[in-house]
């Protein structure tokens, strides 16, 4: 038996809080296993996903015996993932020897070893450095006899309707006896997509809530009245509850009562909030160098910050267009491409780290739609 549900399934090597799996599910996909070495990262990722198996692990140290025990006789349709990127990133120390570039090379050895139907690899812009690009080329050799291989080539979120400049090299890989040809033209974006504006993504949200002092309390709070105002076609869809079998039985509830979560306030002093009111939009901050968002304007790249074992630095993060503060947890989601349903952590640093480090669910729902359709065309082709 290929699988235990009729939907073509996936893993998720890296998961993070689920971005990747996001779009891969809202593709169509059923994901199966999500694996993180990091529980704080992913502890919100069963609640999100109630149907797929959450695994706290080091992808390195998984070999091909345990998968076995991990998803018995499953042979997955694809495998996603996003390998840890601090080692490669332009941003900040980058060190060659990070034992995390090896991850590549792992991300590689469990395609290899599980032969999925197709893969799809995510990784920041620094990859294809030259210092760089020979981790991946040497990982992708390890699979290019038999997958026709399609990148690395680059991609930004916004082209996918997300209201950040995010730009990523993506690898996809897929098995030519038992998929259609794939090419990029058929990933990308069909036609122009209109951009999607920090006021399209973040107007009708509410203002932070005072810090209840609660370690379990996610930061609830009303959507407010319109007063006549039309929420914007993206407000509209990150409003939706979850398809069947997606979200938090807690969430689904609160959303039907009016709720959503991630409200929780940063709090600044007098001096800093006036500085930050101050700011021209379009501008950083001179001293904390956080970036003001313009209402008609992108996010820059939402960064991730760092976990405890690299110092747990909080990473900057851009400023509210009209209000003296950063932007709230909602706010980053919503820019990020998470729908409203979806929960984080109730500490928001941890929920800036999930964020930060995820990938857009839209940016993966439109590189895993195509491949979706090739796969199920395919499976009826194949039953007729």
């Amino acid at each position: 038996m290929e699988s235990f549900t009729d939907a073509p399934t996936i893993i998720d090597l890296f998961s993070g809080c689920g971005g990747f799996s996001l779009g891969a599910e809202l593709a169509g996909f059923q994901s199966i296993a999500a694996i993180d070495i990091d529980s704080t990262l992913q502890s919100s990722f069963g609640k999100n996903f109630p149907k797929a198996k959450p695994i706290q692990g080091n992808v390195a140290e998984i070999l091909k015996s345990d998968w076995n025990q991990l998803i018995g006789s499953v042979r997955p349709t694809g495998i996603i993932g996003g390998p840890p990127c601090q080692g490669f990133s332009r941003i900040g120390k980058r060190e060659k020897q990070d034992p995390r570039n090896d991850l590549i090379h792992h991300y590689y050895r469990h395609v290899k070893e599980l032969s999925p139907k197709f893969f799809v690899m995510e990784n920041v812009q620094g990859l294809l450095d030259n210092e760089n690009i020979e981790t991946l080329m040497n990982g992708i050799e390890q699979v290019s006899g038999k997958y026709k291989i399609l990148g690395p080539f680059i991609v930004n979120a916004a082209n996918f309707g997300a209201a950040t400049n995010r730009l990523r090299v993506v690898v996809i890989g897929y098995d030519p006896e038992e998929m259609e040809p794939l090419s990029l033209d058929k990933l990308s974006p069909s036609g122009p997509i209109k951009p999607t504006t920090i006021r399209d993504a973040i107007s009708d949200l509410p203002p932070p809530i005072i810090d209840p002092k609660n370690s379990l309390d996610y930061g609830w709070a009303l959507y407010p009245s319109l007063d006549g105002k039309k929420l914007s076609s993206y407000a509209k869809k990150m409003r939706n509850l979850p398809p069947k079998g997606l979200g938090w039985n807690d969430s689904i509830a609160r959303m039907k009562d009016g709720y959503l979560s991630g409200l929780i306030e940063t709090r600044h002093t007098e001096t800093v909030s006036a500085r930050y009111a101050n700011t021209p939009c379009g501008k950083a901050d001179p001293v904390s160098k956080s970036y003001k968002l313009h209402w008609d304007g992108l996010s820059p790249t939402l960064r991730a910050g760092t976990g405890s074992d690299k110092g747990s630095f909080q990473a900057v993060r851009p400023l509210h267009p009209s209000e003296g503060r950063v932007i709230t947890v909602r706010e980053a989601a919503r820019i990020q491409g998470f729908p409203d349903w979806f929960v984080f952590h109730p500490t928001k640093w941890h929920s800036f780290r999930m964020i930060g480090n995820s990938v857009s669910p839209l940016m993966s729902e439109g590189l895993l739609s195509p491949i979706f359709k090739n796969v199920t065309q395919q499976k009826t082709e194949c039953a007729a």
